[in-house]
């Protein structure tokens, strides 16, 4: 059996997952038709893991190496414009990041080499609920994803439109970006606009807030270090002529090595804090740390750029994405690597998480070669 000749199937599989998407924690069909696709072809099949997390092992021969592929399932709440004949049945809910692509070519992995099983050792199949904010890999590895499944190494990998398809890029250290996100309430009293005198102005401490954190990277970080804090949303206020109670200020934070990231929490909390001095208002932060960092070892890197070389154009990523990736729970836990997986089709590309994205399934073939290269390298017999 060829690689090759999976696609088309998988093709069919892939556009039935687009159809029908479900959000983090509810890919309870996606789950259902990839544990029943696994179990068809004779593999041990473990459900529930995480939530709806599907794990699948294959072992061949006397080798008690082992190693872990990952794929995640969920879909975004966003609402498809693509005009797709397959597009999503469920308003508001659509795989507009391409894990409908990701799952179909980790199963076509797992059919190709639970026929020809050609490496000696087992092989971990991780299908992974939530990764949108949702933090399922995190939930996976507390629900003992590793020590049930122990792994040597653990892969993942995602498409990426900005790369022309045929492309496997990937790097030592950090590829993705931890993810912060903070909430400032600002509280003053409220009051007639006519007579702003008679209360601290919540509106105008917020606008001071956000012009100081807006220069916080800036001059409160080292300029040889890397992070980016964006403001996202302001909220407060519903007349022309009343100055409101409250406002609230919403955004993000992303870093690569823990140290910045503590500088700019502590740093947010003391501009919080003089903001609030000097206004006579009150603030309060709630600032959470959603997903660390990824952070690929260096050989594990090298393992994944070894494994495309003979089929792909394996290139050394020349620096990190500031997108954020909940794989750095696994690899937290265990060594491993993320992989970016080209999918440009040579044109003005349609970005993730864009209502018109789609999935291309020309690269399908590519990431099941991806797969099995890995699992073949790294268990080699």
């Amino acid at each position: 059996m060829e690689i090759d000749d999976l696609v088309a199937p998988l093709v069919s599989f892939r556009r039935d997952l687009h159809a029908n998407p479900e959000l983090a924690y509810q890919e309870h069909r996606t789950a259902n038709k990839v544990a029943e696709a696994l179990r068809e072809l004779g593999l041990e099949v473990h459900t529930g893991i995480g939530g709806t997390g599907v794990v699948a092992s294959l072992k061949v021969g006397d080798s008690d190496r082992s190693i872990g592929l990952r794929a995640d399932m969920d879909a975004l709440p966003i609402q498809e414009e693509t005009g797709l004949p397959y597009a999503s049945c469920t308003p508001g809910v659509f795989h507009g990041c391409g894990h409908d692509g990701h799952v179909a070519m980790l199963l076509g992995a797992a059919r190709y080499l639970a026929r020809s099983r050609r490496f000696d050792g087992t092989a971990h199949f991780i299908f992974q609920p939530a990764e949108e904010g949702e933090a399922g890999a995190r939930a996976m590895v507390e629900d003992g994803l590793f020590e049930r499944f122990p792994c040597d190494r653990v892969y993942a990998f995602h498409n990426w439109p900005d790369l022309p398809a045929g492309t496997v890029s990937t790097r030592p250290g950090p590829i993705m970006a931890a993810a912060d996100k903070f909430e400032i309430l600002v509280e003053g009293g409220g009051a007639h606009a006519a007579m702003p005198h008679k209360t601290p102005d919540a509106i105008l401490a917020a606008s001071d807030l956000v012009t100081q954190l807006n220069s916080l990277v800036s001059r409160r970080i080292p300029p040889m270090s890397t992070a980016v804090l964006s403001i996202t949303q302001i909220e407060g206020g519903s007349s022309h002529n009343v100055l409101p109670a409250a406002v609230r200020v919403v955004g993000t934070v992303r870093t690569f090595d823990t140290a910045v990231q503590d500088k700019i929490e502590a740093s947010l909390r003391q501009v919080a804090d003089g903001v609030a001095l000097a206004s006579g208002t009150r603030v309060t932060v709630n600032y959470q740390r959603y997903y660390p960092a990824t952070i690929n070892s260096a050989e594990a890197a090298e393992e994944a750029l070894a494994a495309a070389a003979g089929f792909a154009r394996a290139e050394l990523a020349p620096q990190p994405a500031f997108t954020s990736e909940d794989f750095g729970f696994m690899l937290q836990a265990c060594e491993g690597a993320y992989i970016w997986l080209g999918q440009g089709r040579g044109g003005d590309e349609v970005p993730l998480h864009h209502p018109r994205y789609d999935f291309n399934d020309e690269v399908l073939s590519t990431g099941i070669r991806l797969h099995v290269s890995l699992v073949e390298r790294h268990l080699s017999a």
